[in-house]
């Protein structure tokens, strides 16, 4: 198996695929990864990295369609009892990511998408901070060295406005203390002017996103949000961040057909924006609210996923996009996605 899998069909499966089981005496090299944000909340995790990829899974000491076998000395992987990946490193988080000083600044959100579970964890696991601290991590990380970009993503907590001036806090503070920080932010907006002044406080980077293409699938899974609301939102950040500059999350998974898909990727290209093809991670906390909602959900698959990744590519070079422009985020991250350019 280890032979007949290319190291981009490996990553597939394992972004597609459940938890890397460990054994109940290890004990990684370095702290431990645990996201507050997005389907995936709750969950510590491990950055694997093989043949010039890596890849951020969830970790059980009790099961797993993977086991992580060896030590420091060396690691493997197997996949449903068979070996998979005969040599892989284990990678450091700066905050989150590798190499990026990535926060949450909040996880209280008034939206409460269907596929999110970060609104539904408990105050222990959430690990809340105060913006001065989060701006005092970000600090450190820079004099320990290492980092290469600071990435700040939030629920919406209170009201969009006051959750956009929790940013600006944040971003002012930090352009302040480190004036050529490369600075990305993933916000929910309700105005231009919060576009504008997210740019002007420091932020170089923008995420918005529009979750799906499909109207159907937000009106159901994340109600509060309006497709051609975000769109407008998307096409004036371009005029303000750049080409190249602007990105959204397109989550699969949720019953969209690959023709919505790659229409929206389209759609999103002809503006200028990068989009992230994010495959939905369903678990034991979101898995009952979106299957009523939404009826038995397909999981994604590493063919399908593989696919909507190389299409994308496609358009993205069409339209002279790539995702190298990108500092921060999810596209210079790639541990959570296939990246064209930068996977594949």
């Amino acid at each position: 198996m280890e032979a007949s899998l290319s190291p981009v069909q490996k990553k597939a499966i394992l972004i597609c695929g459940g938890p890397v089981k460990v054994s109940a005496d290890f004990r990684p090299p370095f702290r431990l990864s645990r996201s507050t944000a997005g389907p995936g909340a709750g969950s510590a995790s491990i950055v694997l990295a093989f043949d010039g990829l890596r890849a951020k899974k969830a970790i059980s000491r009790e099961s797993g369609d993977f086991e992580l076998m060896g030590g420091v000395e060396g690691y493997s992987l197997t996949w449903q009892g068979k070996p998979f990946i005969d040599a892989l490193e284990l990678r450091p988080v700066l905050y989150h990511s590798p190499e990026q000083a990535f926060f949450n600044l909040g996880q209280e959100c008034i939206f409460d998408c269907l596929f999110c579970t970060s609104r539904k964890l408990n105050k222990d696991v959430t690990k809340s901070l105060e913006l001065d601290k989060v701006f005092e991590l970000i600090i450190e990380a820079e004099r320990k060295g290492g980092m290469k970009g600071v990435a700040l993503t939030s629920a919406v907590v209170g009201s969009i406005h006051e959750t956009v001036d929790r940013f600006i806090y944040v971003i002012e503070k930090v352009r302040s203390a480190l004036p050529d920080a490369s600075i990305g932010v993933e916000p929910y907006v309700e105005s231009y002017e919060d576009i504008d002044r997210l740019r002007l406080a420091g932020a170089n980077e923008i995420k918005i996103n529009i979750e799906s293409f499909d109207p159907r699938i937000i009106a159901i899974a994340c109600p509060k949000l309006q497709l051609p609301r975000q769109l407008d939102f998307l096409r004036y950040a371009v005029t303000v961040f750049g080409r190249g500059k602007v990105t959204s999350n397109l989550i699969i998974g949720m019953g969209e057909t690959d023709r919505n898909v790659l229409e929206g990727v389209m759609t999103l290209a002809a503006m200028g924006v990068v989009p992230t093809i994010r495959a939905l991670k369903i678990n034991e906390t979101n898995r009952p609210v979106l299957e009523e909602a939404l009826g038995k959900l397909e999981p994604v698959t590493p063919e399908r996923l593989i696919h909507l990744s190389q299409e994308t590519k496609i358009i993205l070079a069409t339209h002279g996009l790539t995702t190298r422009t990108f500092d921060t985020m999810c596209h210079e991250c790639t541990c959570c996605d296939l990246v064209p350019f930068r996977d594949l």
